[in-house]
């Protein structure tokens, strides 16, 4: 402190004689308080820095890590962001393509449901149209049949009138019979 105290003296002696100099007039400086003040301010900060030096860079070293997690996890935040986007929107297209192969399927088969049932319709029209053929050859048939006896009757009764004689049973089948197989021969084919 000896080296102090004579710098603080020298100081000291050169801003008494700086004053002096000008004479006192205005706004003074006195050099000597300057330095003083200056090595006080010093000897403060170091007493500062020694007692709560460690605390305060160890607080802002934490709040340095902290702010610089906190930089990382937005930057996290904004990467899984843009990740969960695109991954929404692959999903959304793939949600679109199964919707447009459902689509198609559906489509497709409502084509195909709709095409078995035109031709089975069409089938169970053409039984139809032949069980209709069938029973109308059968009545026709039958009609050809009941007009056949009819007129057998009808000639068997004539015959009995120009014949004059009655006519038994014997006899009018053997007569019907006769007549039945001679316009089966005779009949046109249609």
């Amino acid at each position: 402190m000896d080296v102090v105290a004579v710098a603080a003296e020298v100081v000291r002696t050169a801003a008494v004689a700086l004053n002096q100099e000008e004479g006192g007039a205005g706004l003074q400086i006195n050099l000597f308080w300057v330095i003083v003040s200056s090595l006080n301010f010093l000897v403060f900060a170091v007493l500062l820095y020694a007692l709560f030096g460690r605390t305060v860079t160890r607080m802002l070293s934490e709040r340095r890590e902290r702010i610089e997690q906190g930089l990382r996890d937005a930057e996290q935040a904004r990467l899984d962001r843009e990740s969960a986007e695109a991954e929404r929107l692959a999903a959304l297209a793939e949600a679109r393509r199964e919707a447009k192969e459902i689509l198609d399927r559906s489509q497709k088969v409502a084509q195909e449901t709709r095409d078995a049932d035109i031709a089975a319709t069409r089938s169970e029209l053409e039984r139809m149209r032949q069980q209709a053929e069938e029973d109308i050859e059968a009545e026709k048939q039958r009609a050809i049949a009941d007009l056949r006896q009819e007129v057998a009757n009808l000639a068997l009764e004539a015959a009995s009138k120009v014949v004059g004689e009655s006519m038994t049973d014997e006899r009018h089948r053997r007569l019907v019979e006769d007549f039945l197989r001679e316009t089966a021969t005779t009949e046109p084919k249609a």
